[in-house]
C-alpha cells in the first residue's frame, strides 16, 4: 500500500471523511489510518461544516445522499469558505444529475463510487494530495513573484544612480536564473533517462533501445518538420515507452513477442497502459503518457482497444510505433530472428496501411536510407578510457557487466564525457569496452 503524503512542512495530512453511515466511516479509517494520515470524521454535513471551522484540513471525501444536507451542498459550502481543501465526492447510486451539480456547485477533484477499490481511493487520495501541495507552492511563488515585482517597481521610482547599482545587480540575478533555468532543464531530462535505464537494469539485452528509439523518433519528428514542443514530447515518449514492463515477469520478457501464448501476449500488450498509469500523476508528462499509451495501436484500427485508428491516433504515437518496432527487429525481440537494417526496414514497409502510418513509413524509409547516423561503421577499434580524446566517436553501445546503458553509439565525446567514463571505472572498479572510429 502507498505510503501517505505529507505537507511541504513534512506534517502528515489531515483527511477528513463525511458519511452518515458509520460502517463507512470505520471502514475508510481502516484504510488511511495505517497510512499515517491523520483521520477526522463526521457523520452529517453540519458537524463537517463545524469541524472545518476548527480544524485544518487538507482533503474531505464526503458522502452525496445524507439526511440534511446533501454532500453537494456541503463541498458549496467548504469550496466557498475553504477552498484550499481538495473536495472528493463518494457516492452510491446511480443519480447522474446529483453528481453534475456536486461538480459544478462544488468543484469537487474527483467522484468515487461505492463500492471502492481499496487501493484505487488511496491512490486518488495521494495524487489529489500531491496536487494540492504542488498548486500550493506554485501559489507561493507566485506571490514572491508579485513582492519582488513590486520591489522592481518601488527601484526605479528612486534615484537614478540606486537604479544603475541595482540594474548591475538585477543582471547578475538574471544571469544566475537563466543558468539554474538551464540546469533544471537539463536534471530533468536527465531524470526522464535514468527511468528509460530501468528496464536495462533486468535485461541487458535490451540496451540502448530506448535510447536508440527516442534518436530515430526524434529524427523522424524534425523530418516531418514537427514543433519543437511535440518532438521533445515524442523523443521523451520514447525514452519511457519500455517502463511499464517493469511490473511484468521474466517470461514474458525472455522470448520474443511472436513466441509468446495469447495468454501471455495479452498480459504483455497490457505495458503501454501501465506506463501511461503511472506518468499521469506528472502534469508535465501528460502528453508524453497519451503518446505511451496508444504507441502500439495499429494504423488501420484492427485490435486496438481504445477504438481510434487512422489520424485519430496520436501522430507521435504512430512515430513511436514504427521507430520502436525496427529497432526491435534487430534486436531479436518480436520475431525469433535478429533481422538486418534492411530487413527490418522491408518488414515495416510491408505493414504500411495497415499496422503503421503511411506517411511516417514514407518519411522513415527516406530517412533511414540517406541518414549516415544509420549506416554501417567500416572500421572501428576497442580503446581503452586513457586512450580516449575529444571529437571521437562512439561505434558501440558502452555498457557496464551487468548490461547498464552509459553511453549510447553515435555519441561525439567531449570532456565531461571522458571524466564520466574515468570516474565510473575508478569507482566500480571495472574497465569497459569501448570502440570507435579511430585511435
Amino acid at each position: 500500500m502507498n505510503q501517505e503524503t505529507t505537507s511541504p512542512a513534512g506534517n502528515p495530512a489531515t483527511l477528513l471523511f463525511v458519511d452518515d453511515e458509520a460502517n463507512i466511516l470505520s471502514a475508510l479509517k481502516r484504510l488511511f489510518r495505517p497510512l499515517g494520515y491523520n483521520i477526522l470524521t463526521a457523520g452529517s454535513g453540519a458537524e463537517a461544516l463545524a469541524l472545518l471551522e476548527k480544524e485544518n484540513v487538507d482533503l474531505m471525501i464526503c458522502d452525496m445522499r445524507m439526511p440534511g444536507l446533501s454532500g453537494a451542498e456541503v463541498l458549496e459550502q467548504a469550496r466557498a469558505k475553504w477552498p484550499d481543501v481538495v473536495r472528493i465526492l463518494l457516492t452510491g447510486y446511480s443519480d447522474l444529475d446529483s453528481t453534475v451539480a456536486a461538480i459544478n456547485r462544488g468543484e469537487i477533484y474527483r467522484y468515487i463510487s461505492k463500492p471502492w477499490d481499496d487501493n484505487e481511493i488511496a491512490l486518488t487520495v495521494r495524487d489529489a494530495l500531491e496536487r494540492k501541495y504542488l498548486l500550493d507552492e506554485k501559489q507561493r511563488l507566485e506571490a514572491l513573484t508579485r513582492r519582488q515585482n513590486e520591489e522592481l517597481v518601488a527601484l526605479n521610482a528612486s534615484l537614478e544612480d540606486k537604479v544603475r547599482q541595482r540594474t548591475g545587480e538585477l543582471h547578475v540575478a538574471l544571469d544566475s536564473l537563466k543558468r539554474a533555468h538551464e540546469h533544471l532543464q537539463k536534471d530533468y531530462f536527465a531524470t526522464i533517462e535514468v527511468f528509460a535505464n530501468l528496464m536495462e537494469l533486468r535485461k541487458g539485452t535490451m540496451a540502448g533501445h530506448s535510447r536508440r528509439v527516442a534518436q530515430l523518433s526524434r529524427d523522424i519528428a524534425q523530418r516531418m518538420h514537427l514543433p519543437e514542443t511535440d518532438t521533445k514530447n515524442i523523443e521523451t515518449a520514447a525514452l519511457l515507452h519500455k517502463i511499464g514492463k517493469i511490473g511484468l515477469p521474466d517470461r514474458l520478457l525472455e522470448k520474443p513477442y511472436m513466441e509468446l501464448s495469447y495468454a501471455e501476449r495479452a498480459e504483455f500488450d497490457k505495458h503501454p497502459l501501465r506506463a501511461a498509469a503511472a506518468l499521469m500523476a506528472l502534469d508535465p508528462l501528460l502528453d508524453v503518457a497519451e503518446l505511451i499509451r496508444h504507441h502500439r495501436e495499429h494504423y488501420n484500427g484492427v485490435g486496438n482497444a481504445s477504438g481510434l485508428s487512422g489520424e485519430n491516433l496520436p501522430l507521435g504515437a504512430r512515430i513511436l510505433l514504427v521507430a520502436s518496432d525496427y529497432d526491435a527487429m534487430q534486436q531479436g525481440r518480436i520475431g525469433p530472428e535478429k533481422l538486418s537494417p534492411e530487413q527490418a526496414l522491408d518488414m515495416i514497409v510491408g505493414g504500411r496501411d495497415t499496422r503503421y502510418d503511411p506517411t511516417v513509413v514514407d518519411v522513415f524509409r527516406e530517412l533511414v536510407s540517406h541518414a549516415a547516423s544509420y549506416a554501417p561503421v567500416v572500421s572501428e577499434f576497442l580503446v581503452t578510457s586513457a586512450q580516449l580524446h575529444e571529437g571521437m566517436l562512439l561505434t558501440h553501445d558502452v555498457l557496464t557487466r551487468d548490461g547498464m546503458l552509459l553511453l549510447l553509439k553515435d555519441t561525439t565525446l567531449n570532456a565531461e564525457r571522458i571524466r564520466e567514463i574515468r570516474d565510473f571505472e575508478r569507482t566500480a572498479g571495472e574497465q569497459l569496452h569501448i570502440y570507435t572510429h579511430s585511435i
